[in-house]
């Protein structure tokens, strides 16, 4: 059995789940089957984990130590992409083409992409990079138009 800190992409919520393997987890996110107990939503992830490993040495140091690093580290890196970077949604692409190509100026943004569209950005040679889902903020909320 393994221990998995999860994060919910739809509503940040961090809690922990059990699985037989790895490879259960996997399985189980591709099919939907791992949700959130905050909001339902199935749009799980594994939270960045540093390993436990207990040696003679280290029997009475536990992980939590780590494992409380890790989630301070990746609650800062979601804060700094929220306070200052733009969130340009699914225009990611384009503003980031954009951008390289000096049609508006440069700013730090964030956003969601394509496989196809990212491929696309790495072989014209626009510097992008996935942003892990633990460092990724919150997405705004979009104003919902009204009548």
């Amino acid at each position: 059995m393994i221990r998995y800190a999860l994060i919910c992409g739809d509503c940040e919520h961090e809690f922990e789940a059990w699985f037989a393997s790895s490879s259960a987890f996997d399985d189980q996110a591709a099919r939907k089957l791992v949700s959130c107990i905050d909001c339902g939503g199935v749009n799980v992830s594994k939270q960045i984990m540093a390993p436990s490993v207990r040696t003679s040495e280290t029997k009475t140091k536990t992980g939590s130590d780590e494992a409380q690093m890790m989630r301070e580290f990746a609650r800062k890196a979601r804060d700094h992409v929220a306070e200052n970077f733009d969130y340009v949604g699914d225009s990611f692409a384009d503003e980031a083409r954009s951008m390289y190509y000096g049609e508006q100026d440069s700013r730090p943004i964030w956003g969601e992409t394509t496989p196809e569209e990212s491929e696309a950005l790495k072989e014209e040679g626009v510097p992008a990079a996935p942003l892990p889902s633990a460092f990724a903020p919150k997405k705004p909320r979009q104003k919902e138009q009204l009548n």
